[in-house]
């Protein structure tokens, strides 16, 4: 099979799966998954080799689509009103799920007579949250209101203090494993971070002092596409945060200029199929052989992941007077992990050579749980909130 014919077989049975599944009311990004799993190397095998090797510019472009879309939400004169909201769940929210999770599998490593370090990375990849899922849910609902608002702008922001936790984790790791405290690495980490979002910046403002010379809708894209290319090949180059400098970028191309919400608009209009080969491609990559491998640690990570977020975003919303509607539900939205937590694993498997893979086989398997279990949690939160008026 040739790499097109895999291709429109992606497609194509991406709608068809998806318009079926719809049947039992799984959200479409669940759907994709689970036809990815099907056709993968692990089930039919209709992917071509070709097209795995694709899967890494198309994961990489789609997670900027979706940063840079994040951005948008970030307009300082309606974001003046809920900012205190915001940043109060989101950093209880991945706190809570950062100490649970090491707090649980520290007792647990001790009583196994397992060195505790892991423990510690293990719970910095915890908090993190894959904006991918929980947006396309909101969009496909077409959900609206305060709790869709906040979930939005908690997401966008989740994964920049889960950078910042996972520097600090490796480092501290690195300390009770060598015995010396690398300040190095914190450094290094915080680099990659503000490295990440002065290139945002730069570039959103450049892009929209020069969008003036774009004229037609179709020029737009082309602009648009090609910015969004530019970004994130550059921050692959410089191994800065390709989500945390697409999101700039966007957030200050939205707040120079208003009518600068065209450039979204305009990316509205060709990125599901992005999306959807996205998440078909990442449910092909899926194992389940390695659930097997995965253990009560994994089991732990799992529910006091899940507790972390509940609860966290609960707390979060009433130290910052958040309507009751968000603290109930809000932390069932941030259930998705993918793409930053892996990212991290990654990092653990190369920076710890005696339990680095540990590390990854937890973060790989667990994400297969949450990824097609955190679809369905985002949709029950925004149901049991009034925000989905109709699931038909």
């Amino acid at each position: 099979m040739n790499s097109l014919l895999s291709a429109g077989l992606i497609l194509l049975l991406g709608f068809i799966g998806a318009r079926l599944l719809r049947f039992i009311r799984l959200p479409n990004v669940t759907a994709f998954l689970i036809v990815g799993i099907i056709i993968g190397p692990h089930a039919c095998n209709l992917v071509t080799e070709e097209i795995f090797t694709a899967s890494e510019f198309f994961s990489n472009l789609v997670l900027g689509v979706i940063a840079f879309s994040l951005g948008e939400s970030f307009r300082f004169d309606k974001l003046r009103e809920g900012m205190k909201q915001v940043m109060w769940i989101s950093i209880i929210a991945a706190l809570g799920a950062w100490l649970l999770v090491s707090t649980a599998l520290i007792v647990y490593f001790i009583i196994m007579k397992f060195p505790i370090y892991p423990a510690i990375v293990l719970g910095a990849a915890a908090s993190a949250t894959a904006p991918a899922a929980t947006v396309l849910v909101i969009r496909e609902y077409r959900a609206g209101g305060l709790l869709t608002e906040l979930l939005l702008k908690v997401v966008a922001i989740d994964d920049a203090w889960c950078l910042i936790f996972a520097a600090m984790a490796i480092a501290v790791a690195n300390a009770m494993r060598a015995e010396t405290f690398q300040m190095s690495i914190i450094f290094a980490g915080l680099g990659e971070i503000f490295g990440a979002l002065l290139i945002g910046a730069l570039l959103g403002y450049l892009s929209s002092l020069l969008s003036k010379f774009v004229k037609t809708r179709e020029e737009l894209l082309i602009y648009t596409l090609g910015l969004l290319l530019f970004n994130v090949g550059l921050s692959l180059a410089l191994h800065i945060s390709v989500l945390l400098s697409s999101m700039m970028m966007g957030l200050v191309i939205i707040n120079v200029a208003h009518e600068n919400y065209k450039f979204f608009e305009v990316l509205r209009s060709i990125d599901t199929p992005l999306y959807l080969i996205f998440f078909i491609l990442s449910g092909a990559h899926l194992d389940f052989d390695i659930l097997l491998t995965m253990g009560i640690a994994g089991i732990l990570y799992i529910v006091f992941r899940t507790l972390g977020k509940i609860y966290g975003a609960k707390i979060g919303a009433k130290i910052s007077n958040a309507p009751k509607t968000a603290g109930d539900w809000l932390g069932l939205g941030l259930a998705p992990q993918a793409g930053v937590a892996l990212g991290i694993g990654l990092v653990a498997k190369s920076a710890f050579p005696e339990y680095g893979n540990y590390i990854f086989t937890i973060i790989a398997a667990t994400s297969v749980i949450f990824e097609l279990a955190g679809p369905l949690l985002t949709k029950y939160s925004l149901m049991k909130a009034g925000e989905i008026a109709s699931t038909e």
